[in-house]
């Protein structure tokens, strides 16, 4: 499935979650990404050569969080920038942020 021609849906929480074997499937197609030891967050890590091309990765970010209307928490420094997506209103995983981690794929 490619998730990154998609668009995220509003979620405004009263789904389930996918558990931990649903999202499993998933992560097949977000390559690089994690998958939680509980089921209910992805993250990666990126690495770049220094500070600013991290920042610039990370308002990229941004800016793509902004148009699709689901944000990440991302942390970040001298040549890295680390990104969690979950679906804060429903505490879990939702196909949203299977879309955003595939999208956020592209922007390296």
């Amino acid at each position: 499935m490619d998730f990154s021609n998609k668009k995220c849906v509003p979620c405004e929480g009263g789904l389930a979650p996918l558990n931990k074997t649903e999202a499993g499937i998933l992560m097949e197609n977000i390559p690089g990404w994690s998958l939680s030891i509980d089921g209910n967050q992805i993250s990666r890590r990126f690495e770049f050569d220094n500070f600013i091309l991290a920042l610039d990765f990370v308002n990229k970010i941004g800016a793509l969080a902004e148009e699709e209307g689901h944000h990440p928490d991302i942390m970040f420094g001298w040549g890295y920038a680390q990104i969690k997506f979950f679906t804060h209103a429903i505490s879990g995983l939702h196909q949203n942020d299977f879309i955003m981690a595939a999208k956020t794929n592209q922007l390296t």
